[in-house]
């Protein structure tokens, strides 16, 4: 884990003599209302960074401190490997260390709680995993893991609790999901790669999301990246046991959870088009942009774009 090399200067205000002049303790009258108005206010000032508590964390997760970080809390990017991967391969593939150096943002890559033979998978309950078999009854719970694991970074005054995003490639696009429609409050949004859901597929009728495995308490804006060439995830369904309902399905879920109105297409370039929702309830959007000839990969990810979505968005 690497912690983060500038550190910030804490000012302190220092009382005069008690024999000050009248407009000498007025003014300190005035200091310390101002301090007490941004202890109720604890967004009025930024928490003091913490770097050895960072470093410090006994986590089986890649951090990456942007090497041109301004003043902490920074806002923090979580990145969830695929099924039988590693935080550490999914920061290396992403490339998104390199987006977070431009943009001034903190990655953190943890690893998924079920060991496979190869790397490891993410537990989402009632969904099978990629081996066809469901999560074991003793398998940790990735849900408070991933969340306690954010508490604590946030903890240690280096992150801001207000601008915490999730993304992930397949698996773990499918538990970035999962997280939106279990723990919203959590996130400021949220950004699948090739494994957008919207709860578990029905019992009845798999080609459709459960809406009762999915019931977020406040909207939560989506953006989702897929490539229609993917096998493996099919935008159209079917597939594995765990995929099985179109990307349109998921798509339509979370525009009514987030009380959309307006459904839109649009060309963004020769490769590339985006489908979604506008007209959400607290200025929410919900979209899936998708590469032509893409495939099951980060390739069908525009590292920026993902960012400047994130960046408009905070909890």
């Amino acid at each position: 884990m690497t912690a983060p090399t500038n550190r910030r200067a804490i000012h302190r205000v220092q009382a005069r003599a008690a024999g000050a002049p009248p407009r000498a303790r007025v003014r300190r009258l005035l200091l310390g209302l101002g301090a007490l108005l941004a202890c109720l206010l604890p967004q009025a000032v930024a928490a003091q960074c913490r770097m050895a508590a960072l470093a410090a964390l006994p986590e089986r997760a890649q951090l990456h401190w942007p090497a041109s970080a301004g003043s902490p809390p920074l806002p923090l990017v979580l990145l969830l490997h695929g099924s039988t991967g590693t935080g550490a391969e999914m920061l290396r593939d992403s490339r998104l260390a390199e987006t977070a150096d431009a943009r001034g943002f903190a990655v953190v890559a943890p690893d998924g709680g079920i060991a496979g033979t190869r790397g490891f998978v993410w537990n989402i309950p009632g969904v099978p995993t990629v081996s066809g078999a469901m999560p074991a009854a003793g398998a940790r719970d990735d849900v408070a893991y991933l969340t306690g694991l954010i508490g604590r970074l946030v903890a240690t005054g280096c992150v801001d609790a207000t601008r915490v995003y999730a993304t992930g490639l397949s698996g773990g696009g499918r538990m970035a999901s999962w997280l939106g429609c279990v723990v919203p409050g959590r996130f400021a949004a949220i950004a699948p790669v090739v494994g957008l859901r919207a709860g578990r597929p029905r019992r009845e009728d798999p080609t459709q999301p459960d809406p009762a495995s999915c019931r977020p308490d406040v909207p939560l804006p989506v953006l989702a990246f897929a490539g229609d060439a993917d096998t493996t995830n099919p935008i159209g369904g079917g597939g594995a046991p765990y995929w099985r309902y179109p990307q349109a399905a998921a798509l339509q879920r979370w525009a009514a959870l987030d009380g959309c109105t307006r459904a839109y297409a649009r060309a963004l370039d020769a490769r590339h088009y985006e489908q979604g929702y506008a007209d959400c309830r607290n200025g929410t959007s919900v979209a899936v942009r998708v590469r032509r000839g893409g495939t099951h990969s980060w390739s069908v990810v525009d590292n920026d774009a993902l960012w400047t979505f994130f960046a408009a968005y905070r909890r």
